[in-house]
């Protein structure tokens, strides 16, 4: 072997006999043809009995057009057991989500108490109007509502006014104030539990209940009447803003921004906040079973703590809102562990469907009549 790699072309003598065979392709393919015309040959002709044969064959396994045999493709098989499981899972988070539902409506317990304390909500600034609750305002049409349903079910013993509010209009107060004392006159004993702020009309709604409880350092008293008046006159001014004012009385045009109170306004303006301060102070004196006078002594205008408004009896106990609930099934005479049901919390529709744009744009238009009234506000 002279040692030079096989594969190189230089050496063409070793290359051409490493790739000669000892026949060519076309002979081959010659070769085989013959081959395969004598084997052919050969064969037994086909037979009746060999074309039934197989045409039965085809009958059991299927039509030769379909290439599935008249099966599913495996993949639809796979696609519908998915929609099936989806389904099913569907259906098992309604089922469980009506059982959470219904647990909860009955307090926890699929067994409840057929005694009820039922719980009223009273947060935000208190107006009489029909904002929906839970946006910061309290109606006196909702929290009246609530109350004759509550009063209205036999099965509540007991009602609580669970109350977070700085007050607002004197209008809303008396209207509550009015269907809680009928609540309390029916026999139903109404307990208010006070939260961080339960003050000026907020109280007012709270004296004719059955017992006050607070904090110790809840925040209300505030009894009082403030009427309020905005004078812009030196802004329009300013800003070259006239206008003119066509009235049929001396008071028609009262209370417009555009000028400030006249001695004869102010001193009306003084009349009308002292006539309702009075019924102010009439209403808490009844409730609280007190003097007007003793009332009026208190009812300057300031804030009182729970603890201190107890030592002034404008308060009855201290606790939290599950001791009022305590002493309200008590009062009740709810033996067992009572059913608590709450009547005006936000609803479920509104929390997960409401849209924050809409509803800031409809509470605005709800409160335009009282927070841009052209008459101020008494409060």
């Amino acid at each position: 072997m002279s040692g030079k790699d096989p594969d190189s072309r230089e050496d063409t003598s070793y290359y051409a006999g490493y790739h000669t065979y000892p026949y060519s392709y076309g002979e081959t393919e010659q070769d085989d043809k013959a081959e395969t015309d004598t084997v052919s040959n050969k064969q037994a002709p086909v037979t009746d009995n060999d074309i039934n044969r197989d045409q039965r064959k085809e009958e059991k396994s299927g039509s030769s057009g379909d290439p599935y045999n008249g099966k599913a493709p495996a993949s639809g098989k796979k696609s519908r057991k998915w929609q099936y499981i989806t389904i099913i899972a569907v259906l098992l988070l309604i089922v469980g989500s009506s059982f959470v539902i219904i647990f909860h409506a009955f307090g926890g317990g699929l067994y409840p108490s057929t005694d009820k304390v039922a719980v009223i909500y009273v947060q935000g600034t208190l107006l009489t109007s029909s904002v929906p609750g839970g946006l910061g305002y309290a109606t006196s049409e909702g929290v009246t509502g609530s109350i004759r349903e509550a009063t209205a079910d036999a099965n509540v013993k007991a009602i609580i006014l669970r109350i977070n509010s700085p007050g607002g209009s004197s209008t809303a107060g008396e209207e509550i104030y009015t269907e809680v004392r009928r609540a309390s006159e029916s026999g139903v004993p109404v307990i208010v539990s006070m939260g961080d702020v339960a003050a000026s009309a907020a109280y007012h709604i709270s004296a004719p209940a059955d017992l006050i409880v607070a904090n110790p350092s809840t925040m209300t008293g505030s009894i009082g009447t403030i009427w309020m008046f905005e004078n812009l006159s030196g802004y329009y001014e300013e800003e070259g803003v006239e206008y003119y004012i066509a009235k049929s009385g001396d008071f028609k045009d009262m209370g417009g921004s555009w000028r400030g109170l006249t001695e004869d306004e102010k001193e009306y303006a003084n009349l009308v906040v002292a006539e309702v301060y009075a019924n102010f102070v009439e209403d808490i004196a009844e409730g609280r079973s007190m003097s007007e006078g003793d009332v009026r002594e208190l009812a300057d205008g300031r804030i009182y703590t729970g603890q201190r408004a107890m030592e002034l009896g404008l308060v009855d106990e201290l606790g939290n809102f599950y001791y009022a609930l305590d002493r309200a099934a008590a009062l009740g005479g709810i033996e067992d562990q009572p059913t608590v049901v709450y009547m005006n919390r936000p609803t479920l529709s509104s929390l997960l469907f409401g849209s924050e744009a809409d509803t800031a744009a409809a509470v605005d238009q709800f409160l335009s009549y009282y927070e841009e009234s052209p008459y101020g506000r008494i409060i």
